[in-house]
């Protein structure tokens, strides 16, 4: 199976706190075929989504064409 962790969590382990998934990542990468990281999995790929989409969504109240070969 493949996971794709979204979640994004703030817990405190030895004093100091950590961005942890909602996967636990230990058990997990024992029997996953892939598995995505916290932090550094799938944010970025977020973002870029919600920016396309938000620049699609103001050329459309606009009246503006949308970008070519912009898919989110």
């Amino acid at each position: 199976a493949t996971v794709i962790d979204v979640g994004i969590n703030r817990i405190e382990r030895d004093g100091k706190n950590k961005l942890v998934g909602d996967v636990d990542f230990a058990s997990a990468v024992e029997v996953a075929g892939a598995i995505t990281p916290v932090p550094g999995g799938v944010g970025p790929m977020t973002i870029a989504c919600l920016l396309a989409n938000t620049l699609t969504a103001a050329c459309r109240a606009n009246g503006l064409p949308e970008p070519e070969g912009l898919t989110a």
